[in-house]
């Protein structure tokens, strides 16, 4: 007989899973950070308004709000609405045991304070009387974060200052020594892995809120959320790429750069893993740059849109920033055109024998983040304004090819599709203007040596094709 064990969970998704609570903890309450920001940026005494009344909120906040938030919607995440409360309660255990801003505190009592009370609920559920399961509720509820609160106050407070100011120790060092660069090589192949919100949420964004709060700005701040990185990388592929890459590349910069969607890129980097060397030297620039300029943003950026960098920058903070975008896009895109190019010809060979590889890796994109992923419905967006110019080919670019594009201009005009430029060229003649290319069945792979930046479609019969319906629809549904 044969017996199957169930199988691991790898490292590196337990990793990913812990990261996605801690981002759950932070990402609901990023309003409020940016809120807290706002509010040190207009009315602190090198404020753009100083006002001393107004400035009293500053303290509070971020002493008060932001880690009850966060350990409010740990304790929700952890046993919903009663999980909150009691992880509320108990975290103020932990706030006024300390003189530091306590998020890394909140992180650690909330969840934990929210498990304990649904551990202690669960050992007289339904054995309560009838008429006394509110009385019983509130009492328990009360009771243990009673309890829980002069534990943190005494237990886990001391601890948790402790590991904040250990964590503060190295993230100054670090700066001071101008080693801090150092951490794109982590950073960035774990953005890629999906491993990223273990360190952004759980490290850098607790220590860039506390340095804030003493400084006024965080350079830790930048470190995952820089857009340049990625930016030069889809500029790499925007003209030095090939096939569903290159055509995609120009819409997912919109979406990375404007929207602040990173994940964006990610299928870039796993479809050619080396490109990576393209990220950490693009990232290290960045981190450098912000380091000769002692620059950093007041709150956390979320989403990474350059959008969300310029509001949350620092007054004083702007040309480093700013350069260090432009710097890190300008490397990153250098190394990656390199790269690029370097392998361009095994590419074009690569597509002409029907192997686009940039489709799995958007499937593995998805399979990494261990989730439903987003990227393939942004990617279908980004081409979404692509289709403009059709173009039938064949051997002379006359006859079969003329008549076929005579026929798609009809069902075009009859769909009230307008905008679209049909033509028909021999394929030796095809270039960059093409967004898709109609061809024989037996012609494709020509056409796609000749024009890899575009979409293709094969047909058996230019005069009648099913296929013809669908690309109407197709760009029909784009337009819309």
């Amino acid at each position: 007989m044969t017996t199957t064990s169930a199988p691991r969970t790898s490292a590196r998704v337990r990793v990913q899973r812990f990261g996605t609570f801690l981002s759950g903890m932070i990402m609901p309450n990023i309003a409020a950070f940016i809120a807290w920001g706002f509010i040190t940026a207009f009315f602190i005494p090198t404020g753009w308004t100083p006002n001393e009344t107004l400035a009293a909120l500053v303290g509070p906040m971020i002493v008060y709000l932001l880690p009850l938030l966060i350990a409010n919607t740990a304790g929700r995440m952890v046993y919903g609405t009663r999980g909150g409360v009691v992880a509320s309660i108990a975290t103020m255990g932990v706030i006024v045991g300390t003189t530091i801003p306590m998020f890394l505190g909140a992180m650690i009592v909330g969840p934990l304070a929210a498990w304990i009370m649904k551990r202690v609920d669960a050992l007289w559920a339904g054995k309560i009387r009838a008429g006394f399961e509110m009385l019983v509720d509130n009492f328990s509820a009360g009771i243990v974060g009673f309890g829980l609160a002069i534990g943190a106050f005494f237990g886990i407070a001391p601890v948790v200052t402790v590991l904040s100011d250990a964590l503060g120790a190295g993230a100054k060092f670090l700066t001071e020594t101008g080693l801090l660069p150092l951490a794109s090589l982590v950073i960035e192949p774990g953005k890629v892995l999906f491993l990223n919100n273990a360190i952004n949420q759980g490290v850098l964004t607790p220590l860039g809120i506390q340095q804030s709060a003493d400084t006024g700005k965080s350079i830790l701040f930048l470190l995952e959320a820089n857009p340049g990185p990625g930016l030069g990388l889809l500029l790499a592929f925007t003209f030095f790429g090939v096939g569903i890459a290159r055509a995609t590349a120009p819409g997912a910069i919109i979406i990375h750069f404007l929207g602040g969607i990173h994940e964006i890129y990610f299928p870039y980097v796993l479809m050619k893993p080396v490109l990576i060397v393209a990220m950490i030297a693009g990232g290290m620039t960045g981190i450098t740059t912000n380091l000769i300029f002692e620059s950093g943003l007041r709150a956390p950026a979320s989403p990474g849109s350059i959008f969300a960098i310029l509001l949350q920058t620092a007054s004083d903070s702007y040309v480093g920033v700013i350069l260090s975008v432009i710097l890190s896009a300008a490397v990153t895109f250098l190394v990656a055109a390199l790269i690029l190019r370097a392998s361009r010809k095994r590419d074009l060979e690569a597509l002409e024998s029907g192997a686009d590889g940039f489709s799995n890796a958007v499937s593995q994109n998805s399979t990494l983040k261990g989730s439903e992923s987003r990227v393939g419905d942004l990617l279908g967006t980004a081409t979404a304004m692509k289709i403009s110019t059709v173009v039938f080919a064949c051997d002379a670019g006359m006859g079969s090819s003329a008549m076929g594009a005579t026929v798609l201009r009809k069902k075009l005009k009859e769909a009230g599709v307008t905008g679209v430029t049909v033509t028909n060229k021999a394929i030796a003649n095809l270039d960059e203007t093409a967004d898709l290319v109609i061809t024989h069945q037996d012609l494709t792979a020509r056409a796609q040596s000749q024009a890899p930046h575009a979409e293709h479609v094969s047909v058996e019969n230019f005069m009648n094709s099913p296929q013809y319906d669908m690309v109407v629809q197709h760009i029909k549904s784009q337009q819309s």
